[in-house]
């Protein structure tokens, strides 16, 4: 398995910008797809992109999409997440996850990833 660390939350004005990163270790990283999940309280997890394991392929929901983008840096095991234009309600724990399902960059579900980074709070003030 791989294993994940997240860093970069934090408290951002509505409107501001952040740029997550999360820091991968194991052999086997760089044959992975790797995804950023949020869940805020009360709600259950939610898919927020993905990135397939060469990085030419990226996914995102519909309600980020146009605002965050997903990267990543094989070479120094690292995927990173650029969020534009905060919202308030883009509040929530941001976590990593990592997983041979989303290989080719298409996989959204929870269980589709095998590991998981320890979260990351992001707020957003209105």
């Amino acid at each position: 398995q791989v294993q994940l660390v997240e860093s970069g939350g934090g408290l951002v004005q509505a409107g501001g910008s952040l740029r997550l990163s999360c820091a991968a270790s194991g052999r086997t990283y760089s044959s992975y797809g790797m995804g950023w999940f949020r869940q805020a309280p009360g709600k259950e997890r939610e898919f927020v992109a993905v990135i397939s394991w060469t990085g030419a392929v990226t996914n995102y929901a519909d309600s980020v999409k146009g605002r965050f983008t997903i990267s990543r840096e094989n070479a120094k095991n690292t995927v990173y997440r650029k969020m534009n234009s905060l919202k308030p309600e883009d509040t929530a724990v941001y976590y990593c996850a990592a997983g041979i399902r989303p290989a080719l960059g298409y996989a959204r579900a929870p269980s589709d990833f095998d590991s998981w980074g320890q979260g990351t709070q992001v707020t957003v003030s209105s």
